[in-house]
């Protein structure tokens, strides 16, 4: 029940918010389904690479390189739409949190707000993003790739 002070939204307002946060969600899932593939395909490609490693080393140095290379290129190529992905979702949220503002209730900035401002009791002190910690995992392959390849070529 919406009190005096509290902002009377029209029928518009509440469909547009309903698109707006079904189309986050949406992107979330997105984001999901990228992240399985791209797991899924770097995982193959080590597990490869590993059952390859003592053809590799004995292989021309342009074969381990070439691995690495496609290792990095598949990590860059996951890193990428995953920044993409939080760019889309921030922009996104922008909009929700102005839409909510014309709302009785703002369950979207108020989870946000509660999140950015209460300490979380652990070891560690603020809320970590899923963005950001997704976002390493491809430099990690990337990483674990040029390591690979350092480890064929100095054979």
């Amino acid at each position: 029940m919406t009190s005096p002070q509290e902002p009377n939204p029209s029928p518009d307002v509440l469909d547009l918010y309903k698109l707006a946060v079904e189309m986050a969600d949406r992107v979330s899932a997105r984001r999901g389904s990228a992240n399985a593939f791209f797991l899924s395909v770097q995982t193959a490609l080590v597990t490869l690479v590993g059952f390859g490693i003592p053809t590799l080393s004995e292989s021309p140095w342009w074969v381990p390189s070439a691995v690495a290379l496609a290792g990095v290129t598949l990590s860059a190529a996951w890193w990428m739409p995953l920044r993409s992905y939080r760019d889309l979702n921030t922009a996104k949220f922008k909009v929700i949190h102005k839409l909510e503002e014309r709302l009785p209730v703002k369950l979207f900035a108020d989870e946000w707000e509660a999140l950015r401002s209460d300490p979380i009791p652990s070891w560690r002190k603020r809320y970590a993003e899923l963005g950001t910690s997704e976002r390493l995992i491809p430099v990690v392959f990337a990483a674990a790739h040029l390591i690979l390849a350092g480890g064929t070529l100095s054979v």
